[in-house]
């Protein structure tokens, strides 16, 4: 199948690597003219706007980083509401439910169907073809575009509304921001009373303390000190802020989200667009301790 995708990032790049070697062609645009040249020699075509994408194809995908840029991607004046072929766009960036309705109905109202199929799992899942796809929207969409998921992931139809998947990822990034957060505070008491961090992650992870910090996060990035996990600080900021602004659309207090968001804002006037391990950095300075050694 010849399909579009917009957005050739850190995540974007191995989705897309993805569904070219599933055997799929990909039409391409990016804002980093770099980026689709070395996309283009993978074997990939080029186009020089979102509505020259939807122009070629009739299912895009996106992988963006804001909700700003997926509503100018969508409905701006060079966006696909605006390409005469494209039908389908599938959003696998973390919108938030508000925006997706509303982008949605915009898309809608110039005959594309917006359906999102946000993914959780990091560079590393996406490599691995691991990552957790939650997707929603119109049933016959969903069955349509399904072989193509497949290829990126695990996917998870967790409703036929447009905006349900999105909710579903804020749910998830809030407690996956809790757990790096609140695993250092501890790890950071534990290193201060004397004992070895990577013992207490041992323990940890074989214990009802366990979580994805635990298992995943500090093995791979924090305990080594590379702090190169592959998501910046700044992007799961603003994904815990848009968890914060559904909770508050829908009138429930998030006693715990908010003392999670505000400790990750400790981080983001020195590490906004570096990894967003780095918090560690943050807290363990607090704490007057060091949390593991480089390698």
């Amino acid at each position: 199948m010849k399909i579009g995708f917009i957005g050739i990032g850190s995540i974007g790049l191995p989705i897309a690597r993805r569904l070219r070697a599933a055997g799929h062609q990909l039409v391409v645009f990016d804002t980093n003219a770099q980026a689709l040249r070395d996309f283009v020699k993978e074997g990939g075509s080029a186009a020089a706007n979102p509505r020259e994408v939807a122009n070629e194809v009739e299912i895009i995908f996106y992988s963006l980083p804001t909700p700003q840029i997926v509503r100018e991607v969508t409905l701006g004046n060079d966006g696909v509401v605006h390409g005469s072929k494209a039908r389908v766009i599938v959003d696998l960036s973390t919108t938030g439910p508000t925006a997706a309705i509303d982008i949605g109905r915009g898309a809608a109202a110039r005959g594309k169907q917006l359906f999102d199929a946000p993914v959780s799992g990091g560079v590393a899942g996406v490599v691995a073809g691991t990552v957790a796809i939650m997707a929603s929207g119109p049933k016959a969409v969903f069955t349509e575009i399904k072989p193509l998921l497949e290829a990126i992931g695990k996917v998870f139809f967790v409703g036929t509304e447009v905006g349900q998947g999105h909710a579903m990822k804020l749910l998830n990034n809030i407690l996956s921001a809790t757990a790096i957060a609140a695993t250092t505070e501890a790890v950071a008491l534990g290193v201060k009373a004397g004992l070895d961090p990577t013992v207490m992650i041992d323990v940890l992870n074989a214990s009802s303390g366990q979580n994805t910090a635990t298992k995943d996060k500090y093995p791979r990035s924090i305990l080594n000190r590379t702090f190169n996990y592959g998501f910046r600080t700044d992007l799961l900021l603003k994904d815990v802020r848009l968890c914060k602004a559904f909770a508050d659309e829908l009138g429930v207090k998030l006693r715990v989200g908010e003392a999670v968001i505000g400790t990750w804002e400790l981080a983001e006037p020195e590490f906004a667009h570096a990894d967003y391990t780095n918090l560690v950095k943050v807290l363990e300075r607090e704490a007057g301790v060091t949390i593991g050694k480089e390698q």
